[in-house]
């Protein structure tokens, strides 16, 4: 029988590369692979040599290397190597920067897998010479030694072998909302990995809200990806048309030509996804967007209209527990996908006629959204729907100010969302007042601001 070469070459080029990535990437990996990584396992030279530079340095100076220390380790630490070599190294390292790693945790389980079995194989041989001295004790520790290598021993963040880490600058990504006063509040925008909910009552237009993000961030030339379990796709569709081209919604049958020419000229990509009302979980969600992956879809932004809608993965005695699982997976979806995340939610039965949805009005929907990074409410009174205003207030933020209230302007005939500039006035109207008293006094204030947004 042939003897199975000892190396990663069974498992290909790409395998071998996205693991070396990973080595220098994620440092507790790293840490769980050196204990019985072989860097001869890499038959490939230049990564051969990109793995050794890497545990050379983290054996040097006790702590893990950054992409920048290891653009510098490359250029002078290297000499040794011909110049062929060089070039391949340093080649492959400029394709670590811009290249997202795909299917880490099979290259992980594989790796991790294979090294722990040559370690293993390695220990009983070395106990078949054991044998002959009858070193039972010595035969056990030298097996117990060798299961104990490679198991996972992260144990967080390492304030010592971690500390350069804490100087890298991670970039966000943010997505605009398309509202320059919110952008400013939250950094550019919503950054990957985050969850965003827009909180309402009924009829106050979540969607509307949402199928407004959606649009901004296509017109930026991002690829978002719209989950619909309350509207049809046709009907979210016609929101993005509207939205984009400006074109009221009663009119978009008669304008049709101008509408795709509008659509035509915008560089981001949607995909609206329709699943009926609670029959989809956020597991589900994720197996589309995987499939979508595969056909190369590129993925910047979701949106999923809206959370409530959605299904548990699993069971729960109380519905509080059953939404706070939801939205916890919600953000894990952002996370994995390294994009932002939008979704709604509604209020309680206080929300429906408040002028302003202060964090008490919310304080039922909000135990869903404990794990959200930017949540903002709108309040539409009757009176505000006939004046197509309303109020947008900035509940939770996670990259600033929030408790702020912003006075908006909103024509769902045509999708149309705007924020206007906070006030000195409104800000003291709220400064350490009551909820009944807030209400109150945005009341009197709003009246004077409907007859102005009339003819916005």
């Amino acid at each position: 029988m042939k003897e199975e070469q000892v190396s990663f070459s069974k498992y290909g080029k790409s395998f071998q590369e996205t693991l070396a990535q990973l080595i220098l990437e994620d440092r507790p990996f790293a840490d769980q692979l050196e204990e019985v990584l072989n860097v001869n396992f890499f038959e490939i030279k230049y990564l051969n040599i990109f793995v050794s530079r890497v545990l050379e340095y983290r054996n040097k100076y006790g702590v893990h290397p950054t992409s920048k220390i290891m653009a510098a380790v490359l250029r002078t630490e290297m000499d040794n190597e011909n110049e062929a070599i060089q070039k391949q190294v340093r080649d492959f390292f400029a394709r670590t920067l811009v290249k997202s790693v795909e299917g880490k945790e099979y290259i992980k389980d594989t790796s991790l897998d294979f090294c722990r079995k040559q370690n293993l194989k390695a220990a009983i041989l070395k106990s078949i010479n054991l044998l002959q001295t009858s070193s039972f004790d010595e035969i056990k520790k030298v097996i117990d030694e060798a299961m104990k290598l490679g198991i996972d021993n992260d144990h967080g963040h390492d304030y010592k072998k971690d500390f350069e880490l804490r100087y890298v600058h991670h970039a966000r990504n943010p997505v605009s909302t398309g509202w320059k006063i919110i952008d400013n509040l939250i950094k550019n925008g919503l950054g990957k990995g985050e969850l965003g909910v827009v909180i309402a009552p009924t009829g106050a237009g979540k969607s509307m809200v949402l199928a407004h993000l959606g649009a901004q961030a296509v017109k930026a030339g991002k690829n978002v990806v719209h989950y619909t379990l309350e509207l049809s796709d046709t009907i979210t569709g016609q929101r993005y048309d509207s939205c984009i081209s400006g074109v009221r919604l009663s009119d978009l049958a008669s304008m049709k030509d101008l509408v795709f020419e509008k659509i035509s000229n915008v560089e981001g990509s949607l995909v609206i996804k329709e699943y009926p009302t609670r029959s989809a979980s956020v597991n589900v969600l994720g197996a589309h967007l995987e499939k979508l992956k595969k056909r190369n879809q590129k993925i910047d932004v979701i949106l999923v209209d809206y959370a409530d809608l959605l299904k548990p993965v699993s069971n729960y005695k109380e519905k509080r527990m059953e939404l706070e699982s939801i939205y916890e997976s919600l953000r894990a979806l952002a996370q994995e996908h390294d994009c932002p995340v939008w979704t709604a939610s509604q209020t309680n039965r206080s929300g429906l006629n408040a002028e302003v949805i202060t964090m008490e009005s919310i304080s039922e929907a909000f135990s869903k959204c404990f794990v959200a990074d930017f949540i903002f409410s709108i309040s539409r009174t009757i009176k505000d729907k006939n004046a197509n205003t309303g109020r947008l207030f900035i509940a939770k933020n996670r990259n600033g100010f929030d408790g702020l209230v912003y006075p908006i302007f909103m024509d769902p005939a045509n999708v149309k969302i705007k924020v206007f500039e906070q006030d000195e006035d409104t800000v003291e109207l709220l400064r350490e007042k009551s909820p009944k008293e807030q209400a109150d006094a945005m009341r009197e204030k709003y009246k004077s601001f409907r007859k102005q947004a009339k003819g916005a």
